[in-house]
């Protein structure tokens, strides 16, 4: 556009220039025929023209004398001419400066430049906007993805009025009926064979303790007791799987700001520590978000903090960290402090019910590990000593504001502008 712009200017510029010669040669031939002298004031009126473009004209007449008129333009290799001759012989020609004329063709260059750079920035704003417009659902529709895999499995979202992303997120809302489905089903029969089961195995106590009172005969009595432990680890058993059947519903992971998770932690144990004569400091949760149950990360971070308050030594730290992975989709929470660490005796056992070193029931950390994996996260023994125990949950990512993502509770929001048809 900008060559052929150029190429226009200046054929455009020449035809002007051949046609202001055949004026000037039109009003010379006029002044010869009135015998009206031809001089240098009569030429100047011609030199500008209308057209803005400076020229030299030189009019030689018949008799040979010379007529200039207008700025010096150039050599004669850097001038562009046009040349006419009147009837009665007399030569009209104009001169305009090939470097004007060069310049003239430039200039539409320039702009055509500098348009297509305007029209270029205008189309990356508009494509930017326009990519964001379609990542926005996708990434809601990833998040609300991540809180079926949390465990909530009736996840309400909206029409985004892009076709596609409506059918993978209709799709989705289906699927997560079918495993609402097949859960509530499982849940339903642990239930009935819970149910089933505890009736005879009642009356099957209640026998075994009988023979036990009534039985005269020690290895009788023995037996029945040595039964009755077997039935009772069988009660138990059932009353495990029915429990597990009904965690299993799941639905109260949330997007959770972690700084006013770790602000009621610190309002609830820096009192204690501070009676105990130690320190337990918050730090890196600012404007970190994560996926989990807020009473089950409370009671985790809580447990934690009560085994360094109660085995561990010196300041507890508190602190989260990105993931090694390099992904903005998971975070650390790490809790350490200064005391001896856990023994390498231990340190396998650590979070198996009812290992402890000694002054507890041993059931705190095996509870703790089994909330952050109901959450979809971890808990480990990241180092011995001094020791750092880590809690890793899924992030939501930094560029996302969770109170529009996720608002408060399982409500996903998926889009909130429809297509213009």
């Amino acid at each position: 556009m900008g060559i052929f712009g150029a190429l226009m200017v200046q054929d455009s510029m020449k035809q002007n220039l051949r046609v202001r010669t055949e004026s000037v040669t039109r009003n010379v031939e006029t002044r010869i025929g009135l015998n009206t002298p031809i001089d240098q004031e009569f030429l100047d009126r011609w030199v500008d023209a209308d057209s803005g473009t400076p020229a030299r004209i030189t009019v030689v007449l018949t008799d040979g004398t010379e007529i200039v008129a207008g700025p010096d333009v150039g050599g004669p290799d850097d001038v562009f001419a046009a040349v006419s001759t009147s009837a009665s012989g007399v030569e009209v020609r104009l001169e305009i400066s090939a470097s004007l004329l060069f310049w003239r063709g430039a200039q539409v260059v320039i702009l055509v430049v500098l348009a297509s750079v305007v029209a270029f920035a205008l189309a990356a704003v508009v494509a930017h906007w326009q990519a964001r417009r379609l990542a926005a659902p996708l990434i809601y529709l990833a998040a609300s993805a991540e809180q079926i895999g949390s465990g909530q499995v009736r996840p309400r979202m909206e029409i985004s009025g892009v076709e596609e992303i409506d059918l993978v997120a209709a799709e989705l809302v289906r699927t997560s009926d079918r495993m609402a489905g097949r859960i509530a089903a499982e849940r339903q029969f642990a239930a009935n064979v819970s149910h089933q089961l505890r009736t005879p195995l009642t009356a099957l106590s209640m026998r075994l303790e009988e023979i036990q009172l009534l039985s005269e005969d020690e290895e009788v009595r023995n037996e029945a007791r040595i039964s009755l432990e077997q039935v009772e680890r069988l009660v138990h058993v059932v009353d495990d799987l029915l429990k597990a059947s009904r965690k299993a519903d799941g639905g109260t992971t949330e997007a959770l700001h972690l700084d006013e998770v770790f602000a009621q932690q610190e309002e609830e144990w820096a009192h204690t520590y501070e009676r105990a004569g130690r320190v337990v400091e918050f730090s890196g949760a600012s404007d970190i978000s994560v996926f989990a149950t807020p009473g089950a990360l409370a009671q985790a971070l809580a447990t934690l903090l009560e085994n360094s308050l109660k085995y561990g030594e010196g300041t507890t730290s508190v602190r989260v960290r990105p993931s090694k992975s390099g992904a903005d989709t998971g975070v650390v929470i790490e809790v350490a402090d200064e005391g001896p660490g856990v023994s390498d005796e231990l340190a396998p056992r650590i979070f198996e019910r009812h290992v402890t070193a000694g002054r507890g029931t041993g059931l705190g950390l095996g509870l703790a590990r089994d909330l952050v994996t109901a959450d979809g996260g971890r808990l480990e023994l990241a180092q011995r000593r001094p020791p750092i125990f880590a809690i890793f949950l899924n992030a939501v990512p930094k560029r996302l504001d969770p109170d529009v993502v996720l608002p408060p509770g399982s409500l996903v929001v998926v889009g909130r502008r429809r297509r213009r048809r």
